[in-house]
This record gives C-alpha cells, sequence and structure tokens, in this order.
C-alpha cells in the first residue's frame, strides 16, 4: 500500500476503528433485552438495532449506526438484536422487514425507522435523541483539513486526512479528501490507490463520486499545454475548437475552474456538436469535481442551459 503522506513519513493507515467504551454498544437477546434496552433507556437513550446475518441492507447501515453513537460521545447506547437468535422477540416488537431500528428511552419506544438510510440521515436520527453534542474528535480534524486543503496547503491537509484513517481506515470524506490531494500535487497513481481503498458500499458517496470525476478529469488534462499559449493561439483563431478544449482543460489542471468553464461554454455556444458534444460532456465533468452546490456548478448549469435551450 501506498504511503499516505505527502510532505512527511508516517506511512499509510492500515488499522481499523478505535475501541469502543464499555457497554457502549452491546450484543443483546430475548432474557436482557429488558436491562439492556428498557432499564438502561431510563439513564440515555437506547437505540435497538434488529438484523440477521443474511441481510444486506443490514451490513450497509450497522456500520453508520455505530459511527454515529460513537461519534454522540456516550449521550446514546446501541443495542442490537439478531432475529434469527431471538425470534419470539422479533415477533413480540412487529417486526416485518430488517434492518429495523427502534429508540427507547425512559422504557418507551419514541422513535425508529426501517431500511437502510444513509450515514447523514442516521447520524440526524441519533442527534434527534441526544441534542447537539457538537463534533467529533475526528470531524474537527476533518474540518480542519478541509480548510487547509481549500487554502492550497496539500501537505497539512493529507496529514490530517492521514490521521483520520488511521482511526476509521473507511472514512470516506478523509479518503475522498486525501485522493484530490495527490491530484492536486499531481500524483495520480497515489490517488487511484486511496480511492481503491473505499468500502464497496460508500462507492456511490457523494464525496468519493467527486474525488473520482476529479481523478478521470485529471487524467485527460495530461500536458496539453501552456494556457498562455493556448490562449494565443485561440485569440488568433476562435473557431479552433481543439485548441480552445485544451485551453479549457489546462485550465482546470491549473485550478482556474471558472475560466475553463467559460471556454467550455464558448465551445458549445459556437458549435454544440463538436467532436460529439465533448465541451459538453467534460462541462458535466467539471461541475462533479466542483459538486452540485458549488457557486460555479450552479452559474455553469444555468448558462449551459441557456444556451442548449435558446
Amino acid at each position: 500500500m501506498a504511503e499516505m503522506i505527502i510532505g512527511g513519513g508516517a506511512a499509510a493507515p492500515t488499522g481499523g476503528p478505535g475501541g469502543v467504551p464499555a457497554g457502549l454498544i452491546k450484543d443483546s437477546d430475548t432474557k436482557n433485552f429488558v436491562n439492556d434496552v428498557l432499564v438502561a433507556s431510563r439513564e440515555v437513550p437506547v437505540v435497538v438495532d434488529f438484523w440477521a446475518p443474511w441481510c444486506g441492507p443490514c451490513k450497509q447501515l450497522g456500520p453508520a449506526i455505530e459511527k454515529a453513537v460513537k461519534d454522540a460521545k456516550g449521550a446514546v447506547k446501541l443495542v442490537k438484536i439478531n432475529i434469527d437468535q431471538n425470534p419470539q422477540l422479533a415477533q413480540q416488537m412487529r417486526i416485518q422487514s430488517i434492518p429495523a431500528v427502534f429508540a427507547f428511552h425512559n422504557g418507551q419506544p419514541v422513535d425508529g425507522f426501517i431500511g437502510a438510510l444513509p450515514e447523514s440521515e442516521v447520524k440526524a436520527f441519533i442527534k434527534r435523541l441526544t441534542g447537539d453534542t457538537g463534533p467529533s474528535p475526528i470531524e474537527e480534524v476533518l474540518a480542519a483539513a478541509q480548510a487547509a486543503q481549500s487554502a492550497g496547503d496539500l501537505a497539512s491537509a493529507a496529514n490530517m486526512y492521514a490521521q483520520i484513517l488511521k482511526q476509521e481506515s473507511g472514512n470516506v470524506e478523509a479518503l475522498a479528501g486525501l485522493a484530490r490531494c495527490y491530484i492536486g500535487r499531481g500524483d495520480l497513481e497515489r490517488a487511484k490507490q486511496t480511492l481503491a481503498m473505499v468500502p464497496p458500499q460508500s462507492a456511490n458517496h457523494a464525496a468519493i463520486a467527486g474525488a473520482q470525476a476529479a481523478l478521470s478529469l485529471a487524467q485527460e488534462v495530461g500536458n496539453v499545454g501552456n494556457p498562455n499559449e493556448l490562449r494565443a493561439k485561440v485569440d488568433a483563431n476562435p473557431a479552433d475548437y481543439e485548441t480552445r478544449f485544451n485551453l479549457a482543460l489546462a485550465l482546470v489542471g491549473a485550478g482556474q475552474h471558472g475560466e475553463a468553464i467559460d471556454q467550455f461554454l464558448e465551445i458549445v455556444r459556437r458549435n454544440r456538436e463538436w467532436n460529439e458534444q465533448a465541451a459538453r460532456k467534460q462541462l458535466l465533468k467539471v461541475f462533479d469535481v466542483l459538486g452540485a452546490t458549488h457557486e460555479l456548478s450552479v452559474g455553469g448549469r444555468r448558462k449551459l442551459s441557456s444556451i442548449l435551450f435558446a
């Protein structure tokens, strides 16, 4: 596995999640349900996850619930019930499909949901039970890493992402951020290796999709030429779409996404069918890299729609 630090000598994270405080997450059964759930919920809310080994969605949901409970810093507990081993309890709770999650407080069910929710919704579910307990230590480091990355300090950002991954090897935000750091430094092979570490169930996460798009675009950019030289050629011949296209790619590689979008849009405006709509397709990749809510994506999509439907 490639080393995960751009500016330091630490090795790639290989460990799993950090230790869980005793009693915070536990397996239970019919015999101990009253003590583990009803009695315990008089102190803090208790989330009960009804699951089975053969249930695919359960395997996706389980890690997300455990992470959210750990991040709540003891303000909520998690009890896991295998319905295959406890069919009577599942019947009493009227469990008809799994995963099924119920929250208990003061001995009474107060909330719940059926099915595998996205991690963000699981986190919101836990926060409804506990109130906002503030960011976890990992969330604080992640925010600092993202700020450093936005400021162009890729070495510091990469080191912080790697520290997160030592604690949570499957943290998708950290994996995506680290991959983008490598892309920013032109180390596309390490970026590819980093994204290969993403758990299969997280492959469609927005952060991972954005990093994958950034890697794909960086691989296409390659060595298309100097932006200033390409710009001079375009100024001399505005209808030279190939050079204008390469100029846009070079601008993407230089991080000048706003001007790159304008160049792609100009090709679409002049000849939308050129090279099998290559400019429009590249525009969509740039929007994916920036994210759907980025101001350049929002403005660029609006301009593209105006051109296409004029």
